[in-house]
């Protein structure tokens, strides 16, 4: 049975819309590696709409010499949608998000590995809403955009600091958390 884990590329205002505009001055090697661990452990992909059709545009013509496309675009993916009429990515599926919990619990059942949510901020808002995140990993950068899609909404959420690591010399960190125990 696999994890839900929320990864993301986060500012420190907590903006993740468009980290394709705004994260790339902060690559290293670490970054580089922690993604290409992170996949190796992944199961299959979980995405709401927006983010499914814009990796659905951008991912089927990567390739890599390190196989990281390859791997990406192998893996089963879910899309949470109530509008999406086709998902034609291979191997993709719609859940239509009727029953979240009951179809996260089905999809979760059936993939060895993690269940990765990347970007997706309605999404995972909507697992936090059902407790059903297991994981987040929070690729931090020393940014704030001021404006932007936040990741977190306006419901309450304690975590538990599992781990925090620079990620080079950009100043991006990476912090891991779980869901804290009910006080």
């Amino acid at each position: 049975m696999g994890n839900i884990v929320v990864t993301e590329f986060i500012t420190l205002d907590g903006v993740v819309q468009d980290p394709n505009l705004w994260s790339f001055p902060y690559a290293t090697l670490e970054t580089g590696q922690f993604k290409f661990a992170e996949l190796q452990a992944q199961g299959a992909h979980l995405l709401g709409r927006v983010t499914y059709a814009g990796f659905a545009q951008a991912w089927p013509s990567r390739t890599d010499a390190m196989g990281f496309s390859d791997r990406f675009n192998a893996l089963p993916k879910y899309v949470v949608s109530t509008t999406l009429q086709k998902a034609e990515w291979q191997g993709s599926t719609i859940l239509r998000g009727a029953d979240l919990p009951a179809e996260i619990a089905q999809v979760k059942a059936a993939i060895d590995g993690d269940l990765i949510v990347a970007g997706s901020a309605t999404l995972v808002q909507s697992l936090m809403q059902h407790n059903l995140v297991d994981e987040y990993r929070l690729l931090t950068y020393p940014l704030v955009l001021g404006e932007g899609r936040r990741l977190f909404g306006r419901a309450p959420a304690r975590l538990q600091l599992l781990e925090q690591r620079p990620m080079g010399s950009t100043g991006v960190v990476l912090l891991r958390y779980a869901p804290a125990p009910a006080a």
